[in-house]
């Protein structure tokens, strides 16, 4: 399934950890050349050395932070200078934050906007037009299964997160006659950083690999979905919503995630 994309140019955001790394790892090991972009070079260029040895492929690091508005304007100029045609754009990188929404500190809300859906759009946006050009080209952006719901205390970031599938869900009917394909990868709890980051360590449990999520992602978009949820729990979770009301959902979500008092 990887290989679908051998000899070709992927460009990974959020490259530096989790389900990032993962997917370079299964895109190199099907022989494609990577970009690799994220905030922390030395993790960038780590990896890229591991991939370059072990695959012999090609690879590009540029580190930058999406929480930059100018961020994607400069990862797309770099790949126009090194003359590189992003044949795979995966819009990985994100965070959340968990807590009452008065305890976030603003600029983390603002910063999680321009990262989860601000920069999916403008990336998008930079490199859809050479694909369109080309009549091929994919996309694969990181949405959640907090994308199906509300959830108290992770309020901005599942709203980001249904923005991404549904962005993703339009945009994959929108350019179908251009033969591109793009898909909304929607895991579930993963192994990975991003509970530490956002302060949720307590909800680790049952998380899958983050490898077994980037292979469900990749084999979705090579198989033409518009999305897909990773994990049959997850899945069944997604769906089961649908049959209870709204605001019951939400509820639910609000008693499971609310902050214990010690």
């Amino acid at each position: 399934m990887s290989a679908e994309w051998r000899g070709k140019w992927a460009l990974i955001t959020g490259a530096s950890a989790g389900i990032g790394v993962a997917l370079a790892r299964e895109l190199a090991a099907g022989g494609a050349n990577l970009v690799l972009t994220a905030r922390r070079r030395d993790r960038l260029e780590s990896l890229a050395q591991e991939l370059v040895a072990k695959h012999k492929i090609k690879t590009a690091v540029f580190a930058a932070d999406l929480s930059e508005p100018s961020a994607p304007e400069k990862i797309y100029a770099f790949t126009r200078e090194q003359g590189i045609e992003v044949e795979l754009l995966i819009n990985n990188a994100g965070f959340g934050a968990y807590g009452e929404l008065p305890s976030v500190e603003v600029a983390k809300l603002l910063d999680m906007v321009q990262v989860n859906c601000s920069a999916v759009v403008h990336l998008t946006r930079l490199y859809l037009p050479e694909m369109v050009k080309r009549r091929s080209g994919d996309v694969l952006i990181l949405a959640s299964t907090a994308s199906f719901q509300a959830v108290p205390y992770i309020s901005t970031y599942a709203a980001t997160k249904a923005f991404d599938l549904l962005f993703a869900e339009g945009l994959a009917e929108e350019i179908k006659p251009y033969g591109i394909r793009v898909c909304a990868l929607c895991p579930g709890s993963t192994e990975s950083e991003f509970h530490a980051v956002a302060g949720q360590e307590k909800f680790t449990r049952k998380a899958e690999t983050a490898e077994k999520v980037a292979r469900t992602g990749l084999k979705a978009l090579a198989a033409g979905k518009s999305y897909v949820i990773s994990g049959l729990g997850n899945y069944l979770g997604a769906q089961g919503e649908r049959l209870v009301p709204r605001r019951m959902v939400t509820r639910i979500a609000g008693g499971m995630f609310k902050p214990r008092k010690d």
